[in-house]
């Protein structure tokens, strides 16, 4: 009986070892997420402000650009 208890005793330990491993890897990985929706979102304001750049820029554009010939 006594190694039953400490054979559990033992293995709610690795449990509780786990669980904490377990909860600090979590944690890490929502601020990993966090940064990259962060980053991601950077992105898309750059890609969005480039955007509006070139159709301000397509919009000087001469729509005729051919040149006649004599």
């Amino acid at each position: 009986m006594e190694a039953e208890l400490k054979s559990l005793e033992a293995k709610l330990a690795q449990l509780i070892a786990l669980c904490q491993q377990l909860r600090t890897e979590n944690h890490q990985l929502r601020q990993d997420v966090a940064a990259a929706v962060s980053a991601r979102r950077q992105l898309e304001d750059k890609i969005s402000g480039a955007t509006a750049r070139l159709e301000a820029l397509l919009q000087q554009i001469p729509e005729d650009t051919s040149v006649s010939q004599a």
